[in-house]
Order: C-alpha cells, then sequence, then structure tokens
C-alpha cells in the first residue's frame, strides 16, 4: 500500500506537470499572436491561468516560495507582464525578454532558485 505523503508528491508533481503543459502552450499562442500570427485571446488566459494555479501549487507547498529568488522573479515578471500589455511598442522586445529570464531563473540550480532574497542582501 502506498504511503499517503508519497501520494500527495506524486499528485502535486502530475498537477504542476500539466500546468506547466497548458503555460507553454499558453505561451506559444501568446508568442505567436505578439509576432503577427492570428491567435485566440484565448492563448494569454490560459498562459496566465496556468501560471497562476503554478504559483499557488508552489506557494502551498513551499511557505516561503515568496521570499525565494523564484517567487520574487514571479513578482517581478508580473509587472513586466503588466507593462507588456500595456505598451504595444515594446510588446515583442518584452516578451522576449520575459522568455529569457524565465529560462534563465526556471532552469538554474535549486540552491539559487530557493535561495531567500534576506540571504542574497547579506542577511541571515
Amino acid at each position: 500500500m502506498s504511503h499517503p505523503l508519497r501520494n500527495r508528491h506524486l499528485l502535486r508533481r502530475w498537477l504542476l506537470n500539466l500546468f506547466r503543459a497548458l503555460h507553454i502552450a499558453g505561451l506559444v499562442g501568446t508568442g505567436a499572436g505578439l509576432l503577427g500570427a492570428d491567435a485566440s485571446l484565448g492563448f494569454p488566459c490560459l498562459l496566465l491561468g496556468s501560471g497562476i494555479a503554478m504559483v499557488v501549487l508552489d506557494m502551498l507547498t513551499n511557505p516561503d516560495y515568496l521570499r525565494q529568488v523564484a517567487g520574487g522573479w514571479v513578482a517581478a515578471k508580473l509587472v513586466l507582464v503588466a507593462w507588456l500589455a500595456l505598451d504595444a511598442d515594446h510588446a515583442p522586445v518584452l516578451f522576449w525578454l520575459i522568455l529569457f529570464l524565465s529560462v534563465l531563473v526556471a532552469h538554474a540550480p535549486a540552491g539559487f532558485r530557493h535561495r531567500s532574497w534576506r540571504l542574497m542582501k547579506g542577511g541571515q
């Protein structure tokens, strides 16, 4: 018989994987629209909704998430996304900047992504 914590961990991993796949689909569709393709408004909604779902899941399993580099990046990313939505002239450049920085943070070593902002400033 499986241990309940193992089942919970597996469920979280599969949910996160599903949300990531939806996020990538939303990202590709949104990017295509920004680059001139005829894309549905549903893609940015899918991108935002799946992103929120991933953040909520991370916050539920890691109460320190928003005090870590990964959580801080999400806050910074939302500011850049708001700028992108409000500034059509710079939207393509902002899209690529957000994508590039997101990949850097998402694929950085866990020790960096989960480092506390407080420790980065030289605190305890």
